[in-house]
């Protein structure tokens, strides 16, 4: 039996955080020119047999342009999209461009050391195993 530690207040407060910050974009859509706009890329976070995975849309961009770190039970993404469409000439900007952030807490501990990522046709897959006391363990029974 695996237990795994609750946390519905911090999970509860970043799923609330994502979706007003989707409300306000689809409210105020575009801003003003010379205004920044903020974005934060679609993520999923799931669990394998003996890693989490979390897997983040980041089309358009290079492996360069992304930053990853892991903070205890925190992992942080960043990086910039640049447009490649000047302002002045833009007929149509449906695309989101700028500088992200995103803090996901990680529903149980990993190994920070073996976490590996890939960047393959715009998604970036990070892959952060589970520390060995969640892992499984067979119990082999002696007959007596």
């Amino acid at each position: 039996m695996t237990i795994v530690s609750w946390r519905p207040i911090s999970q509860n407060v970043e799923r609330w955080n994502d979706e007003m910050s989707r409300m306000f974009e689809g409210f105020f859509g575009r801003s003003m020119p010379g205004m920044g706009r903020a974005w934060s890329p679609a993520v999923d976070m799931f669990e394998a047999k003996d890693d989490l995975v979390v897997t983040v849309e980041l089309p358009g961009m290079s492996d360069k342009d992304i930053q990853i770190s892991i903070t205890g039970e925190m992992l942080s993404l960043r990086g910039e999209r640049v447009s490649q469409a000047k302002e002045e000439g833009l007929y149509r900007g449906e695309r989101w461009y700028g500088k992200f952030e995103r803090n996901l807490t990680l529903p149980y501990p990993v190994q920070a050391d073996k976490v590996k990522a890939t960047y393959r046709d715009g998604v970036l897959t990070i892959t952060l195993p589970k520390a060995e006391e969640l892992k499984p363990k067979a119990i082999k029974i002696d007959v007596a």
